[in-house]
């Protein structure tokens, strides 16, 4: 098969022909159709993820077509349209019987336990648990941008956030995540304040949600926040991942409000200093959120054939496989806005 790997951290990302994966039992190969290209990838290249050996393909987020199953499958069938959450559920541990799979005890990650979707074809493993029916309404490439950050940001509003009508929300950081939790916040009803350093990133989440924006380049963004919202936003999210945006985000909360971490927090960005004083003075939550499980698509679902949301709108460029590759090694520079896909091998 044609796939992009890299043989040392933060080295070259090459394109060439690599042997196909084969199904394991409870898993199945599938023809990749999409995949995005994700600061997550950029995370695991740099050297931020242990779980990565190498040599290593990068990619999680995708959608595809099954093409061969392992002897234990019984749900999908060659042909099947599907996509896959990026943290896969065993379906056996603790946390998958209490069905919280995306922070399974034994995890597969496709493109960071295991070679992932930067190539013509990729196994996954747990794949009767995992593996979501893709509707034929929904175009590959939408759906291999739900993979990661859509359904992050999905369950880290709705799930975790608990998002509702009415509700100040503050979002922090207008990359894939942010701008997917601007439009999930919106359709649950909450006014959103937008929050970046780029004007065109900001204009731009007018349009699917945002009824504020703040550029951190010129304002506090602290006190705009409790300004515009009379008293400090109720749910903030700090979907960036950066020290100054996680302080940021738990700061501009008012009395009792929700402070969700969804964006990684990595390298010099690792152990970010917590205003623990506010949390306890203002009995503030600080949540994580990591992923979605595949169980809990089908609201998700039901909401994009609404209407009621629309991830379509957040694409960005459709990239070939080669173009994916040289972009990756710039994903920490959050040039442009809207999703990069691969679709073209």
């Amino acid at each position: 098969m044609k796939a992009a790997f890299y043989s040392e951290f933060k080295g070259p990302i090459n394109v060439a022909s690599l042997p196909d994966p084969e199904p394991v039992i409870d898993g199945v190969v599938l023809k990749v159709e999409a995949t995005g290209l994700c600061r997550s990838d950029w995370h695991g290249w740099v050297g931020h993820d242990t779980d990565i050996a190498l040599p290593h393909v990068p990619g999680h987020e995708l959608a595809g077509t099954v093409v061969e199953i392992g002897k234990d499958i019984s749900k999908f069938k060659k042909g099947d349209r599907v996509t896959v959450p990026f943290v896969s559920g065993c379906g056996k541990c603790e946390q998958c019987n209490s069905n919280n799979h995306q922070v399974c005890d034994y995890q597969f990650q496709p493109g960071f336990t295991h070679w992932g979707s930067f190539a013509e074809y990729v196994g996954i493993h747990y794949a009767d648990t995992n593996l979501v029916h893709l509707p034929e309404a929904i175009s590959f490439e939408t759906a291999a941008s739900l993979g990661c950050r859509f359904i992050t940001s999905y369950r880290a509003v709705v799930h975790q956030g608990r998002v509702a009508q009415g509700h100040w929300v503050a979002v922090h950081g207008c990359g894939g995540v942010g701008l997917s939790a601007i439009m999930i916040a919106h359709a649950m009803g909450a006014q959103v304040i937008a929050i970046d350093i780029d004007d065109d990133k900001l204009a731009f989440t007018k349009t699917i949600g945002a009824h504020y924006t703040i550029n951190g380049k010129n304002q506090d963004v602290v006190e705009a926040v409790r300004e515009i919202t009379q008293g400090g936003a109720h749910v903030s999210f700090d979907a960036l991942g950066s020290k100054i945006t996680c302080v940021n985000s738990i700061a501009n909360l008012r009395k009792r409000g929700r402070h969700i971490q969804v964006g990684l927090m990595a390298g010099e960005d690792y152990l970010p200093q917590i205003p623990m004083h506010l949390v306890v003075a203002n009995e503030l939550e600080v949540v994580g959120s990591h992923g979605m499980q595949a169980h809990c698509y089908p609201e998700m679902m039901e909401m994009i054939k609404t209407g009621k949301l629309q991830p379509e709108k957040l694409l960005g460029d459709l990239i070939s496989l080669e173009e994916g590759a040289t972009l990756l090694p710039q994903m920490n520079k959050f040039q442009g806005t809207g999703v990069k896909v691969i679709n073209r091998f």
